[in-house]
């Protein structure tokens, strides 16, 4: 009996131990949010769908954006050279619409 009770303690124990060094490891990962700086200028524009949400750089200068949606998430931050356009992800069947577009230096790791 003490065997059995050895056996099954040792994979209850790894597991634990594996679950709460992944929830270290999400906790101590820096959020997007604390990479984001200030509103995307007002040349740089977004047209979503429920699929996508297009952003098109109408400045004369590259800029890094992310997108803020309404459920707090935010997207990887991206780089878009003047005239271009970059697609990120749209609002989905859950409505987690756009709710603006924010400067992110793209070099900071954890953009997501």
């Amino acid at each position: 009996m003490t065997n059995l009770i050895q056996r099954t303690a040792r994979p209850v124990v790894l597991t634990g131990t594996a679950v709460a060094g992944l929830l270290t490891a999400l906790v101590a990962a820096p959020s997007a949010v604390a990479t984001t700086g200030s509103p995307a200028p007002e040349c740089v524009q977004y047209f979503q769908s429920w699929r996508y949400t297009d952003v098109h750089n109408g400045c004369g200068d590259t800029v890094s954006v992310t997108v803020a949606y309404t459920d707090g998430q935010w997207a990887p931050c991206r780089v878009i050279e003047p005239g271009q356009w970059a697609t990120f992800a749209g609002y989905g069947t859950n409505g987690n619409y756009v709710t603006g577009l924010r400067t992110c230096d793209p070099a900071t790791p954890g953009d997501a």
